[in-house]
């Protein structure tokens, strides 16, 4: 029996079937048993603990920075407001096809919700010389770009700092809840790294590194 003899039995079917006939309403079927995690299971980690467990795990570090807000297109914006940016060191390569990263962010920094509104974002990857400056932007309450060179990277108008080992231009993708942090994608716009100098190295190609609390950095 072809495509159109098997329709049409169907419809004979359904046309002598009639209409469906019930004894009453329907009764939902019971709600099934769902797995929970026991309290014999869940075994309790001490923050302390964790931190230096986790510190182990060495990290680059990088300044993620956003451009100040344009009074232009947002008509409540402070005239006098600085770009943003703050320390972070929870960041990796996500994505190649499309080009993603992500940074991780507390959901209680003052800064995150500037970057948000902008849309944008710079992430400028430390060098080993730039210990001083990643402390100057892990402190909140001051003006963190005084004194600080930059210029405008070239999609988002983010502050691309000088001396950094390389930068990435992204506009944010998306925003996932993770604890007691965001996960913050970014789609990647454009990207760099300073010109080469006569060694052929950049002019901080050694990477800011952190581990166990403190700053290092790669020795031959």
């Amino acid at each position: 029996m072809g495509h159109a003899g098997m329709a049409a039995a169907a419809v004979r079917y359904l046309r002598s079937a009639g209409e469906p006939r019930t004894a009453g309403p329907v009764e939902p079927l019971p709600r099934p048993d769902l797995r929970a995690v026991g309290d014999d299971e869940r075994a309790p980690v001490d923050p302390a603990e964790f931190r230096r467990v986790l510190g182990n795990f060495a990290t680059g570090v990088t300044v993620i920075t956003a451009p100040a807000p344009d009074p232009a297109a947002d008509p409540e914006a402070d005239p006098g407001a600085t770009p943003a940016g703050f320390a972070c060191q929870s960041f990796a390569a996500l994505s190649l096809d499309p080009p993603l990263i992500a940074f991780m962010v507390a959901r209680t920094s003052t800064t995150w919700p500037r970057i948000a509104r902008a849309g944008v974002f710079c992430v400028n990857v430390l060098g080993a010389h730039q210990g001083d400056l990643c402390r100057g932007f892990a402190v909140s309450g001051s003006d963190k770009f005084a004194g600080v060179a930059h210029e405008p990277s070239p999609v988002s108008g983010s502050p691309r700092l000088e001396g950094a080992t390389a930068w990435i231009d992204c506009a944010v993708h998306a925003v996932h809840t993770g604890g007691d942090h965001l996960i913050v994608v970014g789609r990647v716009r454009a990207l760099g790294t300073p010109p080469a100098g006569p060694d052929g190295n950049g002019p901080a190609d050694a990477p800011l590194l952190f581990h166990r609390g403190r700053f290092g950095h790669f020795t031959p």
